[in-house]
């Protein structure tokens, strides 16, 4: 009964604030999303869309236009009318560092969207090959300093989450690295479990199982706190004091958004995201699910932007 009695709280919770909304919505809802089916993208919006729909009555459609790392999807939902019909599940980038990075961008990443909901952090990890002699953050420091230009670690890209985190860390801990791109997150996966490059900082969700056969090594997860899903896993910062670099998917729709569907679309989403046996799964996966609004969502958007913004210029990294 115990059980019984949170699933309906958790599911009157989502239902709330839709009755005062009686002309929204009155036909389907279509979900963009700027990254290849499969991805992490993918299966957030996947997993929203399926309970929205059941929510509101309508169906919520999930529609995957991936390219330009993530700018055309998001230009679709930029130049969307404002009616809540359109929205995004989009990872941060395209918001907070690709107008630092293309000189050409088709849309301002902040300025041209409405933050609905945060959906989650996802578990980022710093992991080497095991035969680096090192077994700490500390050890891997001091490696760098005595190999200078000889460590190299692996991105997806230019300009990707995997290179940022990297570049940052790199920085703060005063050691000289070499950059080695890749088309992807599994290729540079890939030649590091290969042995060709030496380090590299992804998604938990790709490293945990290659860590578990011995192919990769976890020295460390990069938010400021400890993840649920490594909670015996240090974090960056616990060695490299101020060192805290997330990565997060949220929901967005064109700007001006009305008010009254942004607060609805954000509170169901919440309580999709937030029910007990949700947020275990994603915990599972490696996403810490949070609880924010739209406007605690919009001051993150801005404070990332103005961070990587700052350090994309700083070390004149450019867009293949």
């Amino acid at each position: 009964m115990t059980f019984i009695r949170a699933a309906l709280l958790s599911l009157a919770a989502v239902l709330l604030p839709f009755p005062a909304l009686a002309a929204y919505p009155d036909h389907p809802i279509k979900i963009i999303v700027p990254w290849a089916p499969g991805g992490t993208a993918d299966q957030l919006a996947r997993l929203v869309s399926e309970r929205l729909t059941s929510v509101l009555g309508q169906s919520v459609i999930v529609e995957n236009k991936p390219g330009a790392a993530g700018n055309i999807g998001a230009d679709v939902v930029a130049k969307a009318k404002p009616d809540g019909y359109t929205l995004l599940v989009d990872l941060m980038n395209p918001h907070v560092s690709n107008p630092a990075l293309y000189s050409n961008m088709p849309f301002r990443g902040i300025e041209d969207f409405t933050p609905i909901a945060l959906l989650g952090y996802v578990t980022t990890t710093m992991v080497i090959n095991p035969s680096l002699p090192v077994s700490s953050v500390a050890e891997f420091i001091a490696y760098a300093k005595a190999h200078p230009g000889q460590v190299a670690y692996a991105s997806a890209g230019v300009g990707s989450s995997t290179h940022l985190n990297a570049a940052v860390f790199a920085q703060m801990a005063g050691i000289d690295m070499l950059h080695v791109p890749y088309k992807g997150g599994a290729p540079a996966l890939q030649e590091t479990i290969a042995g060709r490059t030496q380090v590299l900082f992804t998604a938990a969700n790709i490293t945990v199982q290659q860590a578990q056969a011995g192919k990769v090594k976890i020295l460390a997860t990069t938010r400021a706190k400890r993840s649920a899903l490594l909670p015996d896993v240090p974090t960056v910062g616990e060695t490299v004091p101020g060192y805290d670099e997330s990565v997060w998917f949220g929901l967005f729709g064109p700007a001006n958004l009305p008010p009254e569907i942004t607060r609805a679309l954000n509170t169901a989403t919440n309580g999709i995201m937030n029910a007990p046996s949700q947020r275990k799964t994603m915990e599972d996966i490696g996403i810490d699910v949070v609880n924010d609004t739209p406007e605690q969502f919009g001051a993150i958007m801005r404070k990332d932007a103005a961070h990587y913004t700052k350090l994309i210029h700083e070390m004149n990294i450019k867009a293949e």
